[in-house]
């Protein structure tokens, strides 16, 4: 469903796309992940949107925005809200939903196709403006986790879905020693 001569976007949802791979029980290597549709068309840009956590004084995600940062993609971020839920729960909020429409609509008079990765159905909206806009939509996540990560009315507005599961050999990264230890060791 690609063709070469397409101009191409990635939008990535950080935390959505994170959830699904570790339900599917594998790391993404994002060097992978952009030559791979680099490989697929004439790349133009490769968004990540992730909230973090300012008052934290190591972010495990920090090494990740900044490897991305430095390697091809362009990174949007906001700092993450803690709050205290009616339980008295501590709760962090950091959706980035709004970022992520507003930059696909202004890209999307650039390119001939967006790939979103996301199954969050609050993206249906705008799959569905962008395809009014003329531009060719493929949403990449999960039907195979339980549950499957990927809402059915996106999958379906969507021009293609692409199972994250699919793409396991290609932009998955090996397991690390340490996991290997630990699955020998059962």
């Amino acid at each position: 469903m690609f063709y070469r001569d397409e101009r191409l976007a990635l939008f990535i949802d950080g935390a959505n796309l994170y959830a699904a791979a570790k339900a599917l029980s594998f790391d993404i290597d994002y060097r992978l992940l952009r030559q791979e549709f680099v490989r697929r068309g004439k790349l133009l840009r490769a968004y990540y949107y992730t909230a973090l956590m300012d008052s934290e004084e190591y972010s495990p995600i920090r090494p990740l925005v900044d490897w991305l940062q430095y390697n091809g993609f362009t990174m949007v971020t906001k700092p993450a809200k803690e709050y205290t839920d009616s339980q008295g729960r501590r709760k962090v909020k950091g959706n980035m939903d709004i970022e992520l429409t507003v930059d696909a609509l202004h890209t999307a008079e650039h390119v001939d196709h967006i790939v979103l990765f996301s199954g969050d159905g609050d993206f249906l909206p705008l799959v569905a403006a962008l395809q009014r806009k003329g531009v060719r939509v493929s949403v990449c996540s999960t039907l195979r986790s339980q549950p499957s990560m990927i809402s059915d009315d996106l999958r379906r507005q969507a021009d293609n879905f692409i199972e994250l599961d699919e793409l396991r050999e290609v932009i998955g990264r090996p397991p690390r020693e340490s996991d290997q230890a630990a699955v020998a060791n059962g």
